[in-house]
């Protein structure tokens, strides 16, 4: 049995206040390797919020800043971390990035994807350049597609993370009010289509310019049903994903065998 124990850290997000959201992912990873949790799934730009204005002030390396947080996050706790900030994949003399980086138990980056579909509703095209490639991840579980948010109304991205062996998509996000019907339909519409499991992380609180974000972080099996679905208040949802259920949903139902590939 292949099973992974996931913690999704459902934070309120301090704009601008990178220490204060420090110290809350800190206790989310305290509490979740309490829990024996295998990995800790954090927000979208959970050290600094949409300070788009500044994100070349909050923006570092892969290898410093929050990111090095991260990573002794991951080495102090023996778990994965894994979530989204502001960041340089390459040359810092670019344009910031919206970063999800993974890291290992041992602190290792183990996987690291800059978000593709940048989100001109909170401006994210004006201060943010747009990633350029998709990302798998390798763990025990077997492959992850890794995702940030507005990438979620984008099918064809999950489709290829499936068509490459993902069995898993994790996704962290700051999906807003007043759209909770549609992060509920696309998660699980995502998990149905690609017979896989899919844990998606959502901030909650309110910005100063008055966005509310409602939580409802998720974590869905390859049949799309819920197992386990947060409120609006912060939390640590954590669960059991059995990631064998993938290949039973894929024998019962054999839709990549019965796909006209010649036709579309």
């Amino acid at each position: 049995m292949t099973t992974l124990t996931i913690s999704l850290g459902q934070m309120p997000v301090v704009v601008g206040d990178p220490e204060a959201n420090l110290e809350a992912a800190r206790q989310m990873a305290v509490e979740a390797a309490g829990r024996d949790s295998d990995m800790l799934l954090l927000p979208e730009l959970w050290g600094s919020g949409y300070d788009l204005s500044r994100a070349e002030h909050h923006a570092t390396t892969l290898d410093a800043g929050l990111f090095a947080e991260m990573a002794k996050m991951a080495r102090q706790h023996r778990m994965w971390v894994g979530g989204s900030l502001l960041g340089y994949e390459g040359d810092p003399r670019g344009r910031p990035r919206n970063v999800f980086a993974l890291f290992t138990p041992d602190g290792t980056l183990a996987a690291h994807y800059a978000k593709l579909h940048l989100f001109r509703l909170m401006d994210e095209d004006q201060w943010l350049g747009a990633g350029e490639r998709t990302t798998l991840a390798e763990g025990p579980w077997g492959q992850a597609g890794l995702a940030i948010c507005y990438d979620l109304r984008f099918p064809e991205l999950f489709r290829r993370y499936t068509l490459a062996g993902a069995r898993l998509i994790l996704l962290p996000a700051e999906w807003p009010h007043p759209r909770l019907t549609h992060w509920q339909t696309l998660l699980r519409a995502r998990a149905i289509e690609n017979q896989c499991f899919v844990a998606a992380c959502n901030r909650v609180g309110e910005d100063p310019n008055g966005t509310r974000f409602f939580g409802h972080s998720m974590l869905l099996d390859a049949w799309g049903e819920s197992i386990a679905e947060a409120g609006e208040e912060p939390c640590l949802l954590t669960a059991t994903l059995d990631l064998d259920l993938v290949d039973t949903v894929r024998r019962k139902i054999p839709v990549w065998e019965d796909r006209r590939a010649d036709l579309y």
